[in-house]
């Protein structure tokens, strides 16, 4: 129930049947006078006042629905997990501090990957507009992976431009892939693109 009409011998006693009614207190809604209090005349009974009480939408924050989500799900696999929170222009990254995170990572991150879209849809479910995006991470694993990657592009670049034949790289999530076609999109004499279907989709590196 989140509107009610009531009535009263004035619009507050009105106003606080509603109240009652809603469970809620003033702060949280919006209150329409439908009918005023008449005065008695000569005897005879006067009409009671008629509000319309309606409750404010719900105020969700997306972040806190992520963070609880998120809480949930260490606790159901015995995880003792700290959220260390990162705010970017566009974006939030929620970094993981905890010991034994690798199972929050997977493997080449897809469970970290699977779970950061699972928290973007638990944080936005019940925003209509400006929606959150949210990064996960644990123990930097992203940044120190990201690192690991564009060393590997420009030494594979180099093996390519030397020996003249393409390099195919293993099966790489989009984010990874992406990483190595970004290091490497302005390389004078390499070109990367992508082959295969999901989930075995990998980068081919080749001369231009």
């Amino acid at each position: 129930m989140e509107k009610v009409i009531a009535t009263g011998k004035t619009v507050e006693e009105a106003v606080q049947s509603a109240l009652r009614q809603l469970g809620t207190t003033e702060d949280r809604v919006k209150v329409k006078v439908l009918e005023q209090p008449s005065k008695k005349l000569f005897g005879l009974i006067g009409k009671n006042a008629v509000v319309e009480v309606e409750l404010f939408p719900e105020q969700v924050d997306p972040l806190e629905e992520a963070k609880k989500f998120l809480f949930d799900v260490f606790k159901s696999m015995n995880l003792k997990v700290q959220i260390e929170q990162f705010n970017q222009a566009d974006y939030t990254v929620l970094n993981f501090v905890g010991k034994d995170l690798g199972i929050l990572i997977g493997r080449r991150g897809q469970t970290l990957d699977s779970l950061q879209y699972l928290v973007n849809i638990v944080a936005n479910r019940k925003v209509d507009h400006n929606r959150l995006r949210i990064v996960l991470d644990a123990e930097n694993y992203r940044s120190r992976r990201k690192a690991t990657l564009e060393e590997l592009a420009n030494r594979l670049a180099e093996k390519v431009i030397r020996t003249g034949k393409e390099v195919v790289l293993e099966p790489m999530t989009p984010s990874e892939r992406k990483i190595i076609h970004t290091k490497l999109q302005d390389h004078p004499k390499v070109q990367t693109y992508s082959q295969g279907e999901e989930p075995n989709r990998k980068v081919v590196i080749t001369r231009k």
